[in-house]
C-alpha cells in the first residue's frame, strides 16, 4: 500500500508509522485516521456505513485521499499545512497525537516532555487531553511539561496569569506531578530574570529535550512572546512585547494600559529544538499572518517563519484561518481548477480588484494576464461571464419595497451595540416597514464599560438628585454608596472583577446605550430586551460554558413564533 505513495508522501507516512512490515492494511488505516494530513477524510470522503465494513477494503481509496488532500496547490507554501473543517476536528487530532506519543513512551518506559501554549485556541486540546485521561485511562504520569511564556510581572494567581489559566484549564484535571510542571515565574525580581532564565534553558536540557511543542501565533507573528525581531538563535528571556499583541490582550487586562510591557518567553532557538513542533491557529483573524508564515521566506519580522527550518514542523488550521492562503483564496494560480460558478464568479472580482477596473469593463487580456488563461479557454465569451457576475452581484442589492412588512421578528445581538453596528441599516428597514420587532441583547456587555464611565455617572446621580425631587435622605444613601464604589475602584488592581454592585451598574450603562441606539433606528425601549444570559456573567473576559440556564431564556423567547431571526455580530 504504502508502495503506491509518491515519495513525499510515503516518507511523511512512515515517518508516522514505522517501517513498511509493521503496517498492516488494518493498523494503516488505523494510523491514518489521526493523520494530520487526513483526520476528516473519513467524515467528508469515506462511506456513511464505512465504519461497519472490514477497514482494509477502504485503505487503497483512504490513501488515494490522502495523496489528492496534501498535493492542493501547495507548492507556495514552505511548510506543511493542513486545514481542518471546524476547530473541534482540529483539536482532535492534536489531542490524538499527543496522546498518541505519551502511550507509546508509557509502554517503553520513558518519559514525555511537552511544550504548552495559552490562549483560547488550545483550550480545545486540553479539553480533549482531560477527556482522554478521566474516559480512556490516559496517563500523564510521567509527563513533563515546560510552558512557552507567562507576563513579566504577572503573580500566579492573578486573573489574567498563564499559571492559573494552565492550571484551570490542565493541570488541575490530569495527573501530572506538581514537580514536573515548569511555568516561567512572572512574580520574580528584575535581577533575577537572568539566572531564570539560564536555569529554564537547563532544566529543558536535562529533561532530555522537548518531545512535541504546541503553538499558538499572534496576529505580528509571534510564536511564545518571540516578537518581531526575534531571530533562530534566541532562547529565554525577557522580551518587550508589541504594540499589537498589547492590544489584542488589552480586552483581558480591561484595558490596554494594564497590560504588562514584559514578558519571559522561551526563544525561538528553544522551539525549533523540539522533536516536533505544531503551531494551531483558528479563526478569520490570523489568516493574514497564517500566509505570510507559509508563503513567506523566513524573517527577522515574522518569528513563526523560522518554523520553515523545522524538519518535523506542521501547521493545523480551520477553515476560517486559510482563506489568505494562495491555494484558497485565488487557487487558479497554484493548480488546475475545476470552473465552478462560484469559482468564476471569486476570479472576476479578484481580477476587477487586482487591475482596478469595473467587472464590466475587464477583457480578455486582462485575464491571460494574470493567469486566467484557462479561464478563457472554459468560457465561450468573457464579456457574457463578466455581465453575469456583473448582474449577480447587482441582484443581491436589496431595496425597502422588497423587505417584509408587518411581520414578527427577532434580532439576536450578542452585545449591546452588535444590532446597530453589524445591520443597522436593515434594522431601520425592518422597524420602518412597520414589523413587530424585538431586539435580544444575549448578554449585558458589562466588562466593556470603563471605571470612568461609572464614576461619571455617580457624578450625575449625586448632582440631579434635588432635580428629581429626591428628599435629603434619599440623596445622601446615594452619596454613601457612591462613595463606596469609588473607593472599590481607587483601591481595584487592573483586571480585577468588579463587585457585584458594579457590575450591575456598568450593565444599565450598556442597556441605556443599546436603547439609544435602537432610537435612532425608529424603535423604543418597548423594542428591547436584555436576556443576560448567565453564561456571560463571570465579570471578566473569560466566560463560562453555554448551560441549559442559557439555552431555557433563549427558548422562552422564541415561544412568540417569529416570522423571521436575525442574528447580528456572529
Amino acid at each position: 500500500m504504502i508502495s503506491l505513495l509518491s515519495s513525499v508522501h510515503r516518507s511523511v507516512l512512515l515517518c508516522y508509522l514505522g517501517t513498511p512490515a509493521a503496517a498492516t492494511t488494518s493498523h494503516l488505516l488505523f494510523k491514518l485516521r489521526y493523520h494530520p494530513v487526513c483526520t476528516d477524510i473519513q467524515n467528508k470522503h469515506m462511506p456513511s456505513d464505512a465504519k461497519t465494513r472490514d477497514p482494509s477494503t477502504d485503505t487503497l481509496s483512504l490513501i488515494r485521499h490522502v495523496m489528492s488532500r496534501s498535493g492542493d496547490g501547495t507548492q507556495r507554501e514552505r511548510i506543511p499545512v493542513y486545514i481542518y473543517d471546524d476547530s473541534a476536528l482540529l483539536s482532535e487530532s492534536v489531542a490524538q497525537q499527543i496522546s498518541d506519543l505519551i502511550r507509546s513512551n508509557n509502554k517503553k518506559g520513558r518519559p514525555t516532555v511537552l511544550g504548552l501554549p495559552t490562549g483560547s485556541t488550545p483550550i480545545g486540546v486540553y479539553q480533549c487531553l482531560v477527556s482522554m485521561h478521566r474516559e480512556d485511562a490516559l496517563d500523564f504520569s510521567k509527563v513533563t511539561t515546560f510552558n512557552l511564556d507567562e507576563y513579566f510581572p504577572m503573580a500566579p494567581d492573578s486573573f489574567q496569569s498563564y499559571h492559573r489559566f494552565m492550571h484551570e484549564n490542565f493541570f488541575d484535571h490530569v495527573n501530572i506531578p506538581d514537580s514536573q510542571i515548569h511555568i516561567p515565574p512572572g512574580n520574580i525580581s528584575e535581577d533575577a530574570t537572568d539566572a531564570f532564565c539560564r536555569l529554564y534553558e537547563e532544566l529543558i536540557l536535562s529533561a532530555g529535550g522537548i518531545d512535541l511543542i504546541v503553538l499558538g501565533i499572534g496576529r505580528s507573528g509571534h510564536i511564545g512572546f518571540n516578537e518581531p525581531g526575534s531571530g533562530p538563535e534566541t532562547r529565554t528571556r525577557v522580551i518587550t512585547l508589541d504594540g499589537i499583541t498589547r492590544k489584542d490582550a488589552g480586552s483581558d487586562f480591561f484595558g490596554e494600559e494594564n497590560v504588562p510591557r514584559e514578558a519571559i518567553t522561551m526563544g525561538v532557538g528553544t522551539i525549533l529544538d523540539a522533536g516536533k513542533v505544531i503551531l494551531i491557529a483558528t479563526g478569520e483573524h490570523k489568516a493574514p499572518i497564517i500566509k505570510r508564515t507559509v508563503e513567506s521566506k523566513p524573517t527577522f519580522e515574522i518569528a513563526a517563519t523560522f518554523l520553515q527550518k523545522h524538519s518535523n514542523a506542521f501547521i493545523y488550521i480551520d477553515k476560517a484561518a486559510s482563506s489568505e492562503l494562495t491555494r484558497i483564496k485565488t487557487p487558479w494560480l497554484v493548480r488546475q481548477v475545476e470552473w465552478t460558478p462560484e469559482l468564476l464568479r471569486r476570479a472576476v472580482i479578484w481580477l476587477s480588484e487586482m487591475v482596478g477596473k469595473s467587472i464590466m469593463r475587464l477583457d480578455e487580456a486582462d485575464f491571460h494576464e494574470h493567469g486566467l488563461h484557462t479561464l478563457t479557454y472554459a468560457q465561450p465569451d468573457i464579456d457574457d461571464l463578466c455581465r453575469d457576475v456583473f448582474e449577480g452581484l447587482r441582484r443581491k442589492i436589496v431595496y425597502r419595497d422588497t423587505i417584509m412588512s408587518g411581520k414578527k421578528v427577532i434580532l439576536f445581538s450578542p452585545h449591546p451595540d452588535d444590532d446597530v453596528i453589524s445591520m443597522g441599516g436593515m434594522l431601520e428597514t425592518l422597524a420602518s416597514n412597520d414589523n413587530d420587532v424585538t431586539v435580544a441583547y444575549m448578554t449585558n456587555g458589562s466588562v466593556a464599560v470603563f471605571d470612568s464611565d461609572v464614576r461619571r455617572y455617580l457624578r450625575f446621580l449625586e448632582m440631579t438628585g434635588s432635580s428629581f425631587g429626591l428628599d435629603g435622605t434619599t440623596t445622601q444613601v446615594i452619596a454613601d454608596r457612591a462613595s463606596d464604589i469609588r473607593a472599590f475602584l481607587a483601591r481595584k488592581s487592573p483586571g480585577e472583577i468588579d463587585s457585584d454592585r458594579v457590575q450591575l451598574i456598568k450593565a444599565y450603562i450598556r442597556y441605556a446605550e443599546a436603547i439609544s441606539g435602537i432610537e435612532v433606528m425608529g424603535l423604543s425601549r418597548e423594542n428591547a430586551r436584555f436576556l443576560d444570559l448567565p453564561f456571560y456573567k463571570t465579570g471578566r473576559v473569560r466566560k463560562d460554558p453555554i448551560s441549559d440556564a442559557d439555552v431555557t431564556i433563549v427558548l422562552d423567547l422564541l415561544q412568540n413564533y417569529p416570522h423571521s431571526q436575525y442574528h447580528a455580530g456572529i
